[in-house]
C-alpha cells in the first residue's frame, strides 16, 4: 500500500489528514488523524470512511459483483480498459503521481491504468480506489493492493485534500463534479465513461435491462459544465459473442441486478441462440478543469 502522504487522505469526520499506521499485532493496518479518529482496515484490506447517515444509493449485492468480475475477467471489455488506461497515462506526474477511481468496483479498470503506467516505466502512481459497495472493495483491494480502497460516498466530501491527484477516473459510476474539481490538479483530467444509446440493446430487449435515456451525453457535458470543458470525446464500439450464462451475467451485473433475479435472467435468455450477439456502445470523455477567472 502507498505512503498516504502521497495521497494526501483527509479524515471524513474532521478533515484533518490521515496517517497509514504500521499493522498491529494482529496483522490490521489502521488509518488515524491526529484529532484522534481512527479507522481499522477490514480482513480483506479496504478501510470503511463512511460516516454519518451514510449514501442514499444501493450498493451493488455479493452476487452482482461477483457476475461482474466473472464477466469482466474474461476479457470481454478489454479494448475500454486499455482505452481508459491510453487516456490516463499521459495525464500522470512524473513525481508524486495520484490517481482516484471514483466508483472502482472491483477495480478491473484501476488495474489497468497502473500496469499501464508500469509497462511506460513510470515511478509507482499512489492510487485510491472509492466505491460504496463493500463487496466490490474486497475484490478491488485484493486485485490493487498497492492502492488504498476505501468505502465512500462520493456525494459527500472525498477523503482526499485540495489538488491532489492527477487523474480521476469514473467509470459508469455518479460523478460529483464540485469535489471532483477540487481534488484535481490544475494540469489534471478527468475520465468519464458512459454508456451510448443502443448500448447492449439487443440483450435489454430480452432481459429487460433498463435502456438508455437519450440525450444523456448533453447531460453529463451540461452537468460537468461548471467545473469542467470537454477536451476529447471518443466513441468506442466492442462486438460481443457471449454464451447465454455470460449475456445473464452481463445483464445481472448493472442496474438492472437490483430489481431482477439471476434465475429469472437466465431463463428469459434460454431461447437464444448461442453465441449470444451484441454490442457494447461506450463514450469516453476527458475534461480538463476550467482555470478560474483572474482577479
Amino acid at each position: 500500500m502507498p505512503s498516504t502522504t502521497d495521497l494526501l487522505l483527509l479524515c471524513p469526520v474532521c478533515r484533518e489528514p490521515l496517517e497509514l499506521l504500521a499493522a498491529a499485532p494482529a496483522g490490521q493496518s489502521r488509518l488515524a488523524c491526529r484529532a484522534g479518529h481512527s479507522y481499522d482496515a477490514a480482513r480483506q484490506g479496504y478501510f470503511n470512511l463512511l460516516v454519518g447517515k451514510g449514501t442514499a444509493f444501493e450498493s451493488d449485492t455479493a452476487d452482482m459483483v461477483q457476475a461482474r468480475s466473472d464477466f469482466l475477467e474474461a476479457g470481454h471489455y478489454r479494448p475500454l480498459a486499455a482505452a481508459v488506461a491510453a487516456a490516463v497515462v499521459p495525464c500522470l506526474s512524473e513525481e508524486r503521481a495520484a490517481v482516484l477511481d471514483a466508483g472502482t468496483g472491483t477495480g478491473h479498470y484501476l488495474r489497468a491504468v497502473l500496469d499501464a503506467a508500469a509497462a511506460q516505466h513510470r515511478r509507482p502512481v499512489a492510487a485510491v480506489g472509492l466505491d460504496i459497495s463493500k463487496f466490490a472493495l474486497r475484490r478491488a483491494a485484493r486485485l490493487n493492493p498497492e492502492a488504498v480502497n476505501l468505502v465512500s460516498d462520493v456525494w459527500q466530501p472525498l477523503p482526499l485534500a485540495d489538488k491532489s491527484v492527477d487523474a480521476i477516473t469514473v467509470i459508469f459510476a455518479p460523478r460529483n463534479a464540485a469535489e471532483f474539481a477540487r481534488v484535481l490538479r490544475p494540469a489534471g483530467r478527468l475520465v468519464v465513461v458512459t454508456p451510448r444509446t443502443g448500448h447492449l440493446a439487443g440483450i435489454a430487449a430480452v432481459t429487460g435491462m433498463l435502456g438508455i435515456e437519450e440525450g444523456k451525453e448533453t447531460r453529463l457535458a451540461e452537468a460537468m459544465g461548471s467545473h469542467f470543458d470537454v477536451e476529447t470525446s471518443t466513441d468506442i464500439e466492442i462486438p460481443l459473442a457471449l454464451t447465454r450464462q455470460e449475456a445473464a451475467s452481463l445483464a445481472f451485473m448493472g442496474p438492472a441486478g437490483h430489481h431482477l433475479r439471476r434465475e429469472d435472467l437466465s431463463k428469459r435468455l434460454e431461447s437464444q441462440p448461442e453465441p449470444v450477439q451484441a454490442r457494447a456502445n461506450f463514450r469516453l470523455t476527458v475534461f480538463r478543469p476550467i482555470k478560474p477567472a483572474a482577479t
